[in-house]
C-alpha cells in the first residue's frame, strides 16, 4: 500500500524531522496557535511522515490546516471545555480547535483516568481535522496501555447498496505496547481506502484500486480507475461490494458514529445540515494493563505472538508476514536516519508559506 503512494524519486527532495518539525511549529504559530497547539501540531503531523503515512502528515494536510485557521473556519484560541465527567469517563466540547491539537489533551485526560480507575474513556466533539488517529492511541502505548481512537466525520462514504453517501471514512486505531518487538498499531478508515489517498493519489498519479469508489449513481468500480473529476465518485465502505463484505466496513463506520458522535452528545453529520467545515467526534480509550494483568507478562506474550506472527512461512509472491505498524516502525527508523522524503512541490508550498509568514526558509538535505 506504501508503494502506491511513494513520492517518484525524481520529484523526491528530503529534509531532516528537526528541520521538519520545526518549520512546521513556526508555521502554526505565525498563524496565531499558542506555543502548546503548536507544537502538539507539529508533532502529530510530522510523526505521520516519519512513519510513511504521507496521507495525513504534512504533504496533504498541512496547507488546509493553515487555510482554515487563515480563514476563520477554525479556532485559534479554542476553549476546551470539560461537560460531563465521572471518575473514568468525560465529554470534552472543543470549541472547533483543530482536533490534531485538541486530541493531545483528551488522550491525556483518557490515559490519566485509566491510571487512577483502570479504564479512561473520553469522548470529543466541536473539533476539526483529527489526522492520523493512530497517533493518539500510541500515546496510550507508550505508557504501557492499550490505547483506542477512533474518529466520525463527514458523509463522503456510501452505506451498502446505497447511492448518496451518510458515513464519514471513520478510522478505528488500536495500539499496544511490547517490549522487544515494535509496538502493534493498527489504524484504519472503515471506508475501502482513506479519503486523504484520493487526494494523495490525484497528485502522484496514481491509479485506486477496485472497490475504492463508486460511480455518482452508487455503483461499485470493480476494475483499476484514475479520479479525473473528484464530484464524479463517492466512496465505499471497507470491502467495496456487498460480495466483498462492504456490509462490515460500513457496520464498522456505523458503530464508530455510536461511540463518537451519539455518546459525546452531538448528532451524527448524516442528521445535519453542512457546515461550512466539517466537525469531528472521537472517541479516546485507555485501558491500564497493570488493572487487568502483570505488565512484563503481557510484554512477553505480546512479543510471542508478535514474533509468531513475523515468522509465519510467507505465501508464494510474498516476502514475509507483517504485522499492523512493523513497517511503519521500520519506516520511522529508516527515515529518522535517512531523512523524510517530500514531493517537489510541497517543498515549493513551504518555500513560498514560510517567505509570506516572514519565516526562514526550510533547511533541505
Amino acid at each position: 500500500m506504501l508503494d502506491r503512494f511513494k513520492v517518484p524519486k525524481e520529484d523526491e527532495v528530503k529534509v531532516s524531522e528537526s528541520a521538519l518539525r520545526k518549520t512546521v511549529q513556526e508555521i502554526f504559530a505565525k498563524t496565531g496557535l499558542s506555543k502548546e497547539d503548536s507544537q502538539n501540531g507539529a508533532e502529530v503531523l510530522v510523526t505521520a511522515d516519519l512513519r510513511g503515512v504521507e496521507s495525513h502528515g504534512v504533504s496533504n494536510m498541512l496547507r488546509i490546516y493553515v487555510q482554515l485557521f487563515e480563514q476563520g473556519e477554525l479556532n485559534k484560541t479554542p476553549n476546551l471545555t470539560v461537560i460531563k465527567e465521572t471518575p473514568g469517563t468525560a465529554t470534552i466540547d472543543a470549541d472547533r480547535a483543530l482536533g490534531i491539537m485538541a486530541g493531545v489533551p483528551a488522550m491525556e485526560r483518557a490515559i490519566s483516568k485509566a491510571r487512577n480507575v483502570g479504564v479512561g474513556i473520553v469522548t470529543m466533539f466541536n473539533s476539526g481535522h483529527m489526522g492520523a488517529v493512530g497517533h493518539f492511541s500510541m500515546m496510550a502505548a507508550q505508557q504501557d496501555m492499550v490505547g483506542m481512537c477512533s474518529v466520525a466525520a463527514g458523509t463522503g462514504i456510501l452505506p451498502t447498496f446505497g447511492a448518496e453517501p451518510k458515513l464519514g471514512t471513520n478510522p478505528i486505531s488500536i495500539a499496544s505496547p511490547s517490549n522487544l518487538e515494535a509496538p502493534i498499531l493498527f489504524d484504519a478508515a472503515t471506508s475501502a481506502v482513506a479519503g486523504n489517498k484520493l487526494r494523495l493519489a490525484a497528485r502522484v498519479d496514481a491509479t485506486l484500486l477496485p472497490g475504492w469508489v463508486a460511480s455518482s449513481d452508487g455503483s461499485p468500480i470493480m476494475e483499476e480507475t484514475k479520479i479525473v473529476n473528484r464530484d464524479d465518485y463517492h466512496q465505499l465502505p471497507l470491502g467495496g461490494s456487498r460480495e466483498q463484505g462492504s456490509h462490515k466496513g460500513y457496520g464498522f463506520g456505523l458503530m464508530v458514529e455510536i461511540l463518537g458522535s451519539l455518546l459525546s452528545g452531538d448528532d451524527p453529520g448524516m442528521l445535519r445540515d453542512t457546515p461550512s467545515w466539517t466537525p469531528s467526534r472521537t472517541y479516546f480509550a485507555a485501558y491500564n494493563v497493570e488493572a487487568f494483568t502483570d505488565v512484563n507478562l503481557y510484554k512477553k506474550n505480546m512479543d510471542d505472538m508478535l514474533s509468531t506472527l513475523k515468522n509465519t512461512p510467507p505465501a508464494p509472491g510474498h516476502e514475509r508476514v507483517l504485522y499492523p505498524g512493523l513497517s511503519e516502525s521500520e519506516e520511522m527508523a529508516k527515515r529518522k536516519e535517512t531523512g523524510i522524503p517530500l514531493h517537489k512541490e510541497v517543498i515549493e508550498w513551504f518555500s513560498s508559506t514560510t517567505k509570506r509568514l516572514g519565516l526562514e526558509e526550510m533547511e533541505l538535505l
